[in-house]
This record gives structure tokens, sequence and C-alpha cells, in this order.
């Protein structure tokens, strides 16, 4: 992931936090680009990422728009995590599928964001996802 321009274009605190993100990693997540309250990541759905149906399984793209919305919201420099995500299927993913998740800043007051990521396979919405954010008074506990 460091090596990819858009990682190489970063925040330091989003740079720093992807560098010891294991879970993305393991999950072939890539930060395409992030920067001001946005971020690009994609993510080839594999033959162990599907479900009982052939499909992938929903909690990887829901993961997959989580790491895009916390670059996302990450990008301004303090510790921010999530406080609450919800998200839509609307069309299934499969194997060799690449999926890219774009997240933007809807809005942000005190310590809070909102946040709207969209997963899609080409042109095609797979899901959206709306994250709520919070950014940590001290830093991670």
């Amino acid at each position: 992931m460091g090596d990819r321009q858009g990682m190489v274009n970063a925040p330091e605190a989003v740079r720093r936090m992807m560098a010891d993100d294991a879970a993305s990693r393991l999950l072939g997540i890539e930060v395409l680009d992030c920067a001001d309250g946005r971020a690009v990541a994609r993510m080839r759905v594999r033959e162990d990422m599907v479900n009982g149906h052939g499909i992938v399984h929903g909690g990887l793209v829901f993961a997959l728009a989580d790491t895009a919305f916390a670059c996302a919201c990450n990008s301004w420099g303090p510790v921010t995590v999530a406080a609450a995500a919800e998200i839509a299927f609307v069309t299934p993913g499969r194997i060799g599928d690449e999926l890219r998740a774009e997240a933007s800043v809807r809005t942000r007051f005190g310590r809070t964001g909102i946040y709207d990521i969209t997963v899609r396979r080409g042109d095609e919405v797979v899901a959206e996802f709306r994250g709520r954010s919070s950014t940590l008074r001290n830093g991670p506990s």
C-alpha cells in the first residue's frame, strides 16, 4: 500500500494509520487517493471472499467502504474513529470483480463528521455506505 502513488500523496496521519492496518492489508485493500475529507480505495474479490451464494460477503464490502471512510476522516490529521455506520447493498459483487470505494465528507461539526462512501464495480453501484466519525480528544487509548 505504501508504495502506491495515492499513499505517497496521502496526509501523514493516513500513511501512519494504513501502515499499521493489518486488516486492510489482509484483504488486499489499496488506497489510491486521499486528501481533505476524501479517499479512494479498491479491493479485488478473491475466492476466499465469497459467501455460500457465490457473492462477495457483505462484511467485506463494508470493510472496503470502512477503510475509505477511515482514510477520508483521518485526512484532516487528528485521530478520528467511526461512531456509527450503515450500508445499503445494491447489487452483488463476484469473484474477480475489482471494487472501488469513493469516500467524501458531507459535513463536519465539532468533533463529528458525516461521510458518504459509494462502492462501485466499474460504473455500477454495489453499495452505499454512510459513516459518522468522532475525533478523539487525546488520541487513541
